[in-house]
């Protein structure tokens, strides 16, 4: 069995797939995801949980064969024998390894690696190194390649080689702060992000947010937010995804890391306690949850709503767009007055009175009780609780 195989057993056990969700809690809700590696773990999970996936990868990993500067990189970490190295992530050692192997310099890399002190980002690189048949002699408290550097800068790096294994997202600082002390730093990137086929789909996806047609958008990695922005900069709708994803659109990112470039853009995304994929499933369907579901009991019925699906005493009630909007203002309201002015600002109707009527008028049709929604005179509308 090769380095990169044993790797790769290793740590397909020790990421067990999420279970199954007992029942369809996203029944509903429309999901975006951006990913790329391990994409189908995640919309597989998505879809078991009842939601509806609009998968769009922003950026994808370079072909191993085809990255000669992985190679020329690797030729001079094993030339320079260095002193320590930081391994980042597991999927990184397990790509460096099955690089190596494949250009017949396997065995050097791991003896260069055994030569030097291994320290590791997270108990997931942790594994991979293990597997790979090294020690490691320091792990991050917290998952961050600043800690790491913390713990290396205490302990003195002056006149020592130190080789960084990087994820697809350079940390440029701590790369600096290992300059500035010292020592000599060589870096390596097992993967790198290029744009994926079907350059369509992201824009597409953009064009999801902007309108509202999604609830949750997710990301598993700080490229694919930077890809994105850049996207929507070139289709000009930047400033409106940037609304969007601060108000009516969930953003949710598997790690701190991830979300570094959605809080820079003044965003407040969801993190797992857990940086893994299993805890951002969890978590995205605990929000929607708790706090994307409307039920209100009338006289005449039970209302619920989740994201796109209405049903009334169980039943599925299919709606537009508008009305479906206008539905799920006058059950947060929960049988509050909700005023025309309101309602029309909220529909985008620019104060038309008679838009906003066919609005209500369409949204009486479809419900099988259309009393339910009542016209409060000179007021607005309510539902009738």
């Amino acid at each position: 069995m090769t380095v990169a195989r044993a790797i790769e057993v290793q740590d397909a056990t020790a990421a067990p797939e999420v279970t199954e969700a007992a029942e369809a809690p996203l029944d509903g809700f429309r999901i975006g995801v951006t990913s790329h590696r391990r994409s189908r773990d995640l919309i597989e999970a998505l879809e078991r949980r009842g939601a509806s996936v609009l998968h769009a990868p922003a950026l994808k990993i370079a072909p191993v064969q085809e990255d000669m500067v992985l190679i020329e990189d690797t030729r001079t970490i094993i030339a320079a024998t260095p002193d320590i190295c930081i391994a980042t992530t597991a999927y990184g050692m397990r790509r460096w390894c099955e690089a190596a192997d494949s250009f017949g310099i396997g065995e050097q890399l791991l003896e260069t690696l055994s030569a030097c002190r291994m320290f590791v980002r997270g108990p997931k690189a942790r594994g991979a190194v293990r597997a790979a048949g090294l020690a490691d002699v320091g792990i991050s408290s917290d998952e961050t390649t600043a800690t790491l550097v913390d713990m290396l800068l205490a302990e003195g790096v002056r006149g020592k080689t130190v080789a960084v294994q990087l994820h697809g997202y350079t940390d440029v600082r701590q790369l600096e702060r290992l300059r500035m002390s010292g020592a000599t730093v060589l870096t390596v990137t097992p993967y790198r992000w290029v744009k994926p086929d079907g350059e369509d789909k992201l824009p597409r996806l953009i064009e999801a947010v902007v309108s509202e047609n999604l609830d949750v958008l997710t990301f598993t990695s700080a490229p694919a937010v930077d890809a994105m922005w850049s996207t929507a900069h070139e289709m000009g709708l930047y400033r409106q995804l940037i609304e969007a994803l601060k108000g009516p659109v969930t953003v949710a990112a598997v790690g701190p890391v991830t979300a570094q470039p959605l809080v820079d853009a003044g965003l407040t995304p969801l993190i797992p306690d857990r940086y893994r994929m299993g805890a951002l499933i969890r978590l995205v369907t605990e929000h929607l949850s708790l706090n994307h579901v409307r039920r209100l009991e009338t006289k005449s019925a039970t209302i619920e709503l989740r994201g796109r699906c209405l049903r009334i005493n169980g039943e599925v009630v299919e709606l537009a767009p508008a009305p479906l909007l206008l539905l799920r203002a006058l059950l947060g309201a929960g049988g509050a007055v909700l005023s025309r002015e309101a309602l029309s600002e909220l529909l985008d109707l620019r104060g038309s009175v008679h838009a906003l009527d066919m609005t209500v008028s369409r949204l009486r049709s479809a419900l099988p009780d259309g009393k339910l929604v009542e016209t409060v005179v000179k007021r607005g509308y309510r539902l009738r609780a």
